[in-house]
């Protein structure tokens, strides 16, 4: 009895030393399906002022030139189809483009293609030589002013001034419109890299000269980035005028193009192809420019803008 007395406090007071306090009780987690539902996103209004300024005025545009047109053709005795007329001729035009009855009697697609060769291939051989001399003259002080009088003299030259130039050496008509083609394109290109290479920080130099950099590196990882969008501008320059020029050099030549599909229609007194052809040219115009700002874009840093 005695020693269940004594022992016993000891018992409960080991018993509650040895047993950790319970912890709290974190609640239960709510399952997912009880969980409260995300609030909607909320629905943004329509952007009308977005729609004003971006489709609108494009459209009130196109509206008023056919309107002008419109009044311009109902004018007694002007000669010019409507445009409903237009449009009819320009539907049975599109509806077979690639058709082929004779080397003087081809579709209006192959004569846009042939232009664009033409127009191609000048512009390429404009662009192998423009741009390296370009970077030779604003690289060199003594090459810029060497060449910078000739530049001044040649450049306002009409490029149709030179295709009898072309006929003479070149002996044939399509060589000759696609020296006509380089010989116009040539100028913006090297106008263009010369200044941007002018252009570049003095520092940038300073730091090719401290790492003793040879010449080729000082233009592909100096030159070339900085130069890159003058470069792309006077590409841009370049083929707006080109594609201008080509028109007026086939009038001239003959042969498969859009400017001699033009001078043939005028010789046929049917207007209306006229007018077509003046649309489609425009309309390659815009997408070589829209083809070009991408490209720029796509490997600049800037805003490039039309």
């Amino acid at each position: 009895m005695v020693s269940a007395v004594f022992h016993a406090p000891n018992a409960a007071a080991s018993a509650l030393t040895a047993e950790p306090a319970a912890a709290p009780r974190k609640p239960a987690v709510q399952p997912a399906a009880a969980a409260a539902p995300a609030p909607a996103p909320r629905r943004l209004p329509f952007d009308w002022r977005g729609l004003w300024l971006r489709v609108i005025p494009p459209v009130l545009g196109l509206g008023l030139l056919v309107l002008l047109w419109e009044v311009i053709a109902k004018t007694a005795n002007s000669g010019i189809p409507s445009p409903a007329l237009t449009w009819d001729a320009a539907v049975k035009l599109f509806s077979d483009p690639f058709y082929a009855n004779g080397p003087n009697d081809q579709g209006i697609g192959w004569n846009v293609l042939s232009s664009l060769q033409r127009v191609g291939m000048g512009f390429g051989m404009a662009a192998l030589v423009g741009i390296p001399v370009g970077f030779a003259i604003g690289r060199f002080n003594f090459l810029s002013r060497m060449f910078n009088p000739l530049i001044s003299l040649l450049r306002p030259v009409s490029p149709l001034a030179w295709l009898p130039i072309g006929l003479l050496v070149f002996k044939g008509a399509n060589p000759a419109a696609i020296w006509t083609i380089f010989i116009c394109s040539i100028w913006p290109m090297i106008i263009n890299t010369a200044v941007g290479v002018q252009r570049v920080p003095q520092d940038y130099m300073n730091v090719a000269r401290v790492l003793n950099l040879s010449e080729w590196k000082i233009v592909t990882k100096i030159l070339l980035p900085a130069v890159l969008p003058y470069m792309l501008t006077g590409v841009r320059l370049a083929v707006g005028t080109a594609w201008l020029v080509i028109v007026a050099a086939e009038m001239l030549t003959g042969g498969v193009g859009i400017g001699f599909w033009v001078w043939d229609e005028w010789n046929n007194l049917n207007v209306a192809h006229i007018i077509i052809a003046i649309f489609t040219i425009g309309l390659v115009g815009l997408l070589l420019e829209f083809a070009l700002i991408r490209l720029a874009t796509a490997f600049t840093y800037e805003d490039v803008k039309s």
